[in-house]
């Protein structure tokens, strides 16, 4: 079969008379696609995301706030001090579920809105920044409300046309060196989940394994799950990621089923499951959607006004927010020009086709992440997979979307799925992330030296935040001493000085107090 190249395509321009209204709504014939097209994109799509589904409840789902609530209100532990898993289990089915719901409707909403062939749902990076850095400072229902104030924020932005002039007030260095740094910090989150990386007992800092060594059957399960995502890549399997937590899942509840293998509880049964004991008791459920709602706006921000404005807690908060937002906000704008460049569909300027719509409805996915207590939803580079298979508009992404509704009716799978199947694609991920590391100036200070610290310090103090803050204000000092303050943009001053306040914030409430 002889197939158009798609910009051959787009200049057959059909009479509007031999097309259908769906056709003409989404361009189908005008983007040189056909429905089988978009319908085969929207599912590689959907296939090539569904690891969410899984990855999102073992991250968000298995971390306790600073109440020791787990989400849904339920606690992570007994008055022993041992982790409750029955509560576990029911936080990761709720998170799934919900997971699945706002992936669904968000991607749906991107197809008939913005018409653009991408998916979104919960976004890798944001989720780990919520629940390692922001639950713990606060209970879940608030740092939901930090989400949902992230995203009503970049919405103003779109509005605003003022996402542009950001977006160009952070040098490129910066915006490589953060979007690196998470990759590092999802990397070491999928290390120590899968029980790989351990913190031993009056030794250094870190350790491989136990002891040293790797041992005991989920670790096996880790190793397979490593070496099968990066084969199925290296073959362009499409859906590697999702089949290889599939498969390893397959082999970690054979080996549950005859080693009795158990969980990992404290220092006991160190070779034990580190999360989720991979066994089968449940397929099918109608799903519990009862975190949809569970949220608290502006519940972090009340302190701060309780007796008249502090800034020593208002300030915090107000950057982890600028933290969610900027994670948010540059990843989106390359993964949709990456997407439009795969499917040939940029303008001359590099601009997608209602780029406006697009950024609007990726900002809508941000707060609806908030809302439905899953994090910030964004835009996925998997799309690209989509798009390889020949998905050119929004149709597919309406597919897509409806895979992501059918999948909320299969959350109690994820039950079964351990951490040590899900990490490696943690780990690959990291890896997909820290490719853009060629993009920086390592042979020019200015440039090098802050991304590297942005790097560095996201996943050496297991915080996101700390580590923008470094490489901004490391950048604007070195412009300064190189007599370059013109060269800064204003906007990175007013940054780093609120990261200067960030960080001294413990001498500043000694001093006040």
């Amino acid at each position: 079969m002889v197939t158009r190249s798609p910009k051959a395509a787009r200049a057959v321009r059909p009479d509007a008379s031999q097309v259908g209204a769906v056709d003409r709504y989404f361009e189908i014939t005008a983007r040189g696609s056909t429905w089988a097209r978009e319908i085969r994109g929207g599912l590689v799509t959907f296939f090539t995301m569904a690891y969410i589904i899984a990855l999102n409840p073992l991250i968000i789902g298995t971390a306790p706030d600073v109440n020791g609530n787990l989400l849904g209100g339920l606690p992570w532990k007994d008055q022993a001090g041992q982790v409750i898993g029955a509560n576990v289990d029911q936080a990761i089915t709720l998170v799934a579920g919900a997971t699945a719901l706002v992936a669904g409707l968000m991607t749906i909403l991107m197809g008939v809105v913005g018409r653009f062939p991408i998916g979104l749902a919960t976004g890798l990076g944001l989720n780990a920044l919520l629940a390692f850095v922001i639950a713990p400072r606060m209970t879940w229902p608030q740092a939901m409300g930090l989400v949902v104030i992230e995203g009503v924020l970049i919405a103003l932005l779109v509005l605003t046309g003022f996402r542009t002039a950001v977006f160009k007030a952070v040098p490129r260095s910066l915006r490589t060196g953060i979007s690196v740094g998470i990759g590092l910090f999802i990397t070491f989150v999928g290390l120590v989940d899968g029980g790989i990386v351990r913190k031993p007992v009056g030794g250094p800092p870190v350790e491989l394994g136990v002891g040293g060594s790797l041992m005991g059957w989920p670790m096996l399960v880790f190793v397979i799950g490593l070496f099968a995502v990066a084969v199925l890549y290296a073959k362009r399997v499409r859906g590697a990621l999702l089949i290889s937590i599939v498969a390893t899942t397959i082999v970690a509840v054979i080996i549950e089923l005859f080693a009795k293998v158990g969980p990992k509880i404290g220092d006991q049964n160190p070779t034990g499951w580190v999360l989720n004991v991979p066994q089968l008791n449940q397929v099918v459920s109608v799903p519990d959607l009862s975190l949809v709602g569970n949220v608290s706006v502006f519940g972090a921000f009340r302190p701060s006004f309780a007796d008249g404005f502090s800034l020593r807690l208002f300030l915090p908060l107000a950057l982890l927010v600028f933290a969610l937002l900027l994670a948010d906000f540059f990843d989106t704008m390359g993964t949709v020009v990456a997407v439009g460049a795969e499917g040939d569909l940029l303008d001359e300027a590099g601009n997608p086709p209602k780029v406006s719509a697009i950024l609007m409805v990726d900002s809508v996915a941000a707060a609806a992440g908030g809302v439905g207590s899953v994090s910030s939803n964004t835009s996925y580079i998997e799309s690209a997979a989509g798009v390889a298979e020949g998905a050119r508009t929004g149709l597919a992404s309406v597919v897509t979307g409806i895979g992501f509704l059918l999948a909320m009716f299969l959350a109690p799978l994820i039950n079964i799925v351990p951490s040590e199947a899900v990490t490696p694609a943690l780990v690959f991920v990291g890896f997909l992330m820290m490719s853009q590391v060629v993009k920086v100036k390592w042979d020019d200070l200015e440039e090098g030296l802050p991304a590297f610290l942005t790097m560095a310090l996201m996943p050496f103090t297991f915080s996101i935040t700390v580590g923008i803050g470094a490489g901004f204000i490391m950048f604007v000092v070195l412009k300064l001493a190189r007599g370059k303050a013109k060269q800064v943009h204003p906007l990175m001053y007013v940054i780093s000085a609120a990261f200067v306040i960030y960080f001294i914030q413990g001498l500043l409430g000694r001093l006040v107090g």
